[in-house]
């Protein structure tokens, strides 16, 4: 095995696209994208937000919130509500059918959870599990 292959950050970076595949195929009934669900996901999570927090919590770009906020609301999963405190500010909030749908990738994520670590034991799946929630805290990230 080359280096490279042999390395923890390839494998998980080649394991985590081929994940993200499979998980856009199957929400892409849904008319979403994971940057969608993403999205989404910081809105239920910590509420009310206005783009730009959006943006920097996601640690992207305000344009894609923009672009991901237009087809969100055109799908009725959140809306825009201008600030009071700076009118000249939009809110984003997640609606019900936001709720919804995130409760459908759910579903669906974890259906895939299941083909992914099929073949491996009960204490395997916790070990998986505890591990990668501690490489999402240490980095940062949700766990």
């Amino acid at each position: 095995m080359n280096r490279v292959q042999s390395t923890y950050s390839f494998r998980m970076g080649v394991l985590g696209a081929m994940a993200e595949a499979r998980f856009a195929a199957r929400i892409d009934a849904l008319a979403l994208k994971p940057k969608h669900v993403g999205l989404m996901l910081a809105l239920q999570t910590g509420g009310p937000a206005v783009q730009l927090d959006v943006a920097r919590r996601l640690g992207v770009a305000p344009s894609l919130v923009v672009s991901l906020a237009d087809h969100l609301e055109a799908l009725g999963a959140i809306q825009r509500v201008r600030d009071q405190d700076d009118r000249r500010r939009q809110l984003l909030s997640i609606t019900e059918e936001g709720g919804r749908l995130l409760g459908r990738c759910a579903e669906l994520a974890a259906e895939l959870d299941e083909e992914l670590t099929e073949g491996l034991s009960e204490a395997e799946r916790d070990a998986l599990d505890g591990a990668l929630r501690t490489l999402a805290a240490r980095a940062g990230l949700p766990a």
